[in-house]
């Protein structure tokens, strides 16, 4: 079960997108968003690096400063990285006081001006409309714009239509996770005494970015170690005299399949997801690489390289791992904890990880008495959403990912939620906004907006992206050359066969227009 703690939130490492690659057409799907964490051998992923934490009020509004320093080659997933100097990320909301800040030295910075030039809804129509009418996009779009201080909206262009979203469904993810866990909670993974004397119990609590030695307590992916876990285990075995066990695991926490109808066969072997598990190591990755398949079974996994660990610790493993559930109020002989939610939401978002993303949505559910199941997550945040005032009609989630075709989401739900985050009412959904990728700085918009006429919003604009064959989407918030505060979303669901990388650029083109054209 979750715990409360509040370790200081870090600037999550994130990979880079295949779009630098040659021209050539990358494959579209959610693979490309959801490449391995900071931690995988021989990745490189450009590091965010805090620069300063503005704690600054304007009409309600505190705003944070998330700046880029410095490049580390040994972090950067592939694509080049010394083409040129990462740009500085504009301000954004953040969390008030009440909530922990980053470990960045505060500094003041100017506040959002109160009177600050407006976007008008004839203005953004007229600059947008041709833009969205781009052949690129195809002949299935929906644009939504609101002013993310008071949520007005000033463009809909089909926005209450129902449209897949891809990987911007983590959005609303992170948000229901945030509201339901709680940004301080913990994961806690357990080893239990077992039923019998002798036999110990490996207990998920849904932690599935455990690492399989030590634990390492400046990184989201490995924080909690089985490697430290087996040592305190060990240590209290030594007490009970005991020098041999059985190791059981108990899965349990999470039910129901875990692999969606809705996946494509390949998905696990690809290395896109892995089966959802109350834990696992590495979000489920058979070896730390770039691109990796996964476990077809994540807990059995872990559950082995516990028992291994444990050998090394002087512990005799008596027989094969097996399942077991842990008996009711059995005696806890050690336990590790994993970063706190709102780092597991910015690293979520950042990577994509669709692991992650799906054992949040059952976290979710079980907090909310549901089952954690596909379903019982899909409902779980639909209405943890609506809780939050924002319209869920034509909401369908078959996932919590974004991987599973079926699902749509109104891209004015997109922006709904994106603009509760920035609102003062919510400071709890702050890590919503800090874990969106920067355009030419991190994630998976750190090789687009790289040419004109995208390049002005280069480090103004953070989004989520979203990729399947055939759907793009791009979704998030972005402070305009006026001054003013935006949640925009574009959804694009019926792309030209081919064309993915036209339909990105076209979206990037539009969020750049938002950054400068004024619209009045």
């Amino acid at each position: 079960m979750p715990a409360h703690g509040a370790p200081p939130p870090e600037q999550p490492a994130e990979p880079l997108a295949p779009e630098a690659a040659p021209p050539a057409e990358p494959p579209a799907s959610e693979a490309e968003q959801s490449a391995p964490g900071p931690t995988a051998e021989g990745a490189r992923v450009r590091r965010r690096r805090p620069l300063a934490t503005a704690l600054g009020a304007a009409g309600g509004v505190v705003l944070l400063l998330a700046g880029y320093a410095a490049l580390d080659a040994a972090d950067v997933a592939p694509g080049p990285l010394t083409r040129r100097s990462a740009p500085t990320a504009a301000p954004l909301p953040t969390a008030p006081a009440a909530v922990v800040p980053p470990t960045a030295a505060p500094a003041v910075l100017p506040p959002l001006e109160e009177d600050a030039p407006a976007a008008s809804e004839e203005g953004l129509a007229a600059v947008l409309g041709p833009l969205l009418a781009d052949p690129a996009l195809g002949p299935s779009v929906s644009a939504s714009v609101l002013d993310a201080t008071d949520g007005r909206a000033l463009l809909d262009v089909q926005a209450a239509v129902p449209r897949t979203p891809a990987s911007t469904v983590k959005v609303l993810t992170a948000a229901a996770a945030l509201r339901a866990l709680g940004p301080a909670t913990v994961l806690r993974t357990r080893v239990v005494q077992g039923a019998v004397p002798g036999e110990v119990v490996l207990v998920g609590g849904g932690d599935v970015l455990l690492a399989a030695g030590a634990g390492d307590p400046d990184r989201v992916l490995g924080r909690a170690g089985l490697g430290d876990l087996a040592a305190e285990t060990a240590a209290a075995l030594r007490a009970q005299d005991r020098p041999v066990v059985s190791v059981r695991v108990d899965d349990t926490a999470f039910q129901g399949p875990g692999l969606s109808a809705g996946w494509a066969p390949g998905d696990v072997g690809s290395g896109f997801v892995a089966p959802v598990s109350a834990l696992a190591v590495d979000a489920g990755r058979l070896r730390p690489a770039p691109v990796a398949p996964r476990h077809p079974d994540p807990a059995m996994a872990a559950a082995e390289a516990f028992a291994e660990r444990l050998a090394e610790h002087g512990v005799e493993v008596a027989g094969p791992v097996l399942r077991a559930p842990a008996p009711a109020g059995a005696e806890e002989l050690a336990a590790v904890s994993s970063a706190p939610v709102a780092e597991q939401v910015e690293w979520m978002l950042a990577t994509s990880d669709n692991v992650s993303a799906e054992a949040l949505g059952r976290l979710i559910a079980r907090e909310r008495g549901l089952p954690p199941t596909f379903d019982g997550a899909s409902a779980a945040v639909r209405a943890e959403v609506a809780a939050l005032g924002v319209p869920v009609d034509g909401v369908h989630l078959v996932g919590t990912s974004g991987l599973g075709r079926s699902s749509t989401v109104p891209a004015r739900t997109l922006t709904g939620v994106l603009a509760a985050a920035a609102s003062d009412a919510h400071p709890e959904l702050r890590a919503t906004l800090t874990g969106l990728p920067v355009a030419q700085a991190t994630g998976t918009l750190a090789e687009r907006f790289e040419q004109p006429p995208a390049a002005p919003a280069a480090g103004v604009v953070r989004a989520k992206t979203g990729s399947l064959n055939g759907v793009t989407s791009l979704a998030g918030l972005l402070r305009t050359t006026d001054g003013q505060l935006l949640a925009f979303a574009v959804m694009a669901d019926a792309v030209p066969s081919g064309g993915t990388l036209a339909a990105r650029r076209a979206m990037d083109r539009i969020a750049a227009v938002l950054v400068e054209c004024g619209c009045r």
